[in-house]
């Protein structure tokens, strides 16, 4: 059953047991109303980072509830990508806030004095309420997610809230230690709990650890790699291990979008298409709306999900955060998710790429060498 089947796809969200330590989300309806329901309920401390914040109909409800938190003494910080939101959020959109007693800080706004900093941008997603509870993955406030906002060609993405108060601590250690401007101990990083761990790369120590996180898992697969990503542009080693992988017999399925809020780096990714059809993967084209998910499953029995596609920015760039799981349960919940999502997408052969015009090809190929800096 498609989720258009569903008068409003934020019902129809997946149970999970009640005794996960998480639980996830598909459809942004569903996302936005626990969330703003934590805010509303929240009693000392509300932290915010999101790459965007847009002033529309989603984003007012952030707005007005974050002003009412503040406004009965709660303590509420809000840290946004200034890229992310520069052309979302009205001039006086944070003026308002900061009005009404909530931090807020932009990340990175453009310097004349340190240019090049513009191009290092915070992507994460993070929603942190008291010590109780912890939201984090692809879904930005903003109204393209919405069902009820736009209806069917809302964004198809992914995110997760973790209840664990470990975990939750752990979130709220990397949230401080951005927005005091001051790096983790070295062994508070990357614990487990419940076979779950969050894995960040605000550190060049961390970036380093957070890349290897994906490629040994690349590099270990005996039966299936499941990888859902809306900007597909690796660089060479982990496209190798990608490669490789499919050369001992591993299934490696790339679930990409048809449609993609950024046209060149989907011309870029398409234009390894006919290698990855060469060295045997899988490739599906997500049909009808955009793809934002960002996921990875591995003999279904590791997953990770998060803010970082499989590109150079989230690679050796962007700041990002992701949970790592050895969890079955939720690696079957994302694989079980893959199935739906394969299910409304086109399978990509040689003979589909045929129909490729010369144009195409040649933007493609331009996109292809700027991969870097997309």
């Amino acid at each position: 059953m498609t989720s258009s089947s569903y008068a409003d796809p934020a019902k129809a969200e997946t149970a999970l047991e009640a005794t996960a330590p998480y639980r996830l989300y598909h459809e942004g309806d569903g996302l936005y109303a626990d969330m703003l329901a934590s805010i509303y309920a929240a009693k000392r401390q509300i932290l915010l980072e999101t790459y965007i914040f847009a002033d529309d109909p989603v984003g007012r409800r952030f707005l007005s509830a974050l002003k009412d938190a503040a406004g009965r003494g709660v303590h509420v910080r809000l840290h946004v990508d200034a890229l992310g939101c520069l052309f979302e959020a009205r001039k006086g959109l944070f003026r308002d806030l900061r009005i009404q007693g909530v931090e807020v800080r932009l990340f990175h706004p453009w310097s004349w004095r340190d240019p090049w900093r513009f191009n290092l941008r915070n992507h994460c997603k993070l929603l942190i309420i008291d010590d109780s509870c912890a939201y984090l993955g692809g879904f930005n406030i903003h109204a393209e997610s919405s069902y009820r906002a736009v209806g069917e060609e809302r964004w198809r993405d992914s995110h997760l809230r973790l209840d664990n108060p470990s975990l939750v601590a752990e979130a709220r250690e990397i949230f401080d230690a951005l927005w005091h401007h001051r790096p983790r101990p070295i062994a508070r990083r990357h614990r487990e709990y419940a076979g779950l761990r969050l894995v960040s790369n605000r550190t060049h120590a961390e970036r380093s650890q957070f890349r290897a996180v994906f490629r040994e898992a690349l590099a270990g697969a005996e039966n299936r790699v499941r990888v859902t990503t809306p900007y597909f542009a690796p660089d060479p080693l982990t496209l190798q291990l990608m490669r490789r992988a499919a050369a001992r017999g591993v299934r490696v399925e790339l679930l990409l979008p048809s449609i993609s809020d950024v046209w060149i780096t989907q011309l870029a990714a398409r234009q390894l298409y006919r290698r990855l059809l060469d060295d045997g993967l899988t490739i599906y084209e997500y049909q009808g709306r955009v793809m934002h998910a960002k996921c990875l499953t591995v003999d279904g029995a590791w997953s990770t999900i998060g803010t970082a596609n499989l590109d150079y920015r989230s690679f050796f760039l962007n700041l990002e955060l992701n949970l790592v799981s050895r969890r079955s349960d939720l690696c079957q919940a994302l694989d079980q998710q893959f199935d739906r999502d394969r299910r409304q997408s086109q399978v990509i052969s040689h003979e589909s790429l045929s129909a490729t015009g010369q144009l195409e090809a040649i933007l493609g190929s331009l996109a292809w060498r700027l991969r870097r800096w997309l």
